[in-house]
């Protein structure tokens, strides 16, 4: 009998649409975790840094200053704030960090972007945002691209990264 009410209630599960901005994950070292595996001699067996985020696409629009307005707190991408994860203490920009899991939020303006760390985690967007909660912030500049990009895409670059100490840079098209 609960076999047969368990398979009755499996058969009427009904699914949500697919997600039309899939998550995706950004290591430093850069494919650190399919690396780890096929290929140690590159990344080493410790990541520094995993970011978790959902990619927005631009779709012909008009990205910063309007569909995402200048100087309001925005969560890096599309769906629950990203999650950045430190696996040791780090410096960026001169200001210490410590080893932990922080949502990301940025400031944009047309020049440069303020970059939020905050310590509440399991967030939507920047709906529940709450600046008492912010563990660091920093102040990038932006740069435009040549190029529009179509998905939000978040890389960790070699070189960007010396000895922990991050240098961020917003880019903007």
């Amino acid at each position: 009998m609960f076999a047969l009410v368990m398979a009755w209630n499996l058969g009427a599960q009904t699914f949500r649409g697919l997600d039309k901005s899939p998550m995706d994950m950004s290591y430093y070292p850069d494919d650190f975790s399919h690396d780890r595996k096929f290929a140690p001699e590159k990344v080493g067996d410790k990541a520094f840094i995993r970011l978790i985020y959902s990619r927005p696409a631009k779709k012909d629009r008009a990205i910063f200053g309007e569909l995402i307005p200048y100087n309001k707190v925005w969560r890096v991408g599309a769906n629950e704030a990203p999650e950045i994860k430190f696996y040791q203490k780090v410096t960026i920009q001169g200001k210490k960090l410590k080893a932990g899991v922080y949502s990301l939020y940025i400031i944009p303006s047309e020049k440069e972007w303020t970059i939020i760390f905050n310590s509440d985690l399991d967030t939507w967007g920047a709906y529940s945002y709450n600046e008492a909660k912010d563990v660091l912030r920093v102040k990038v500049t932006t740069k435009t691209t040549n190029e529009a990009v179509e998905h939000l895409s978040i890389r960790f670059v070699a070189g960007k990264i010396k000895k922990l100490s991050c240098k961020w840079v917003g880019i903007r098209r």
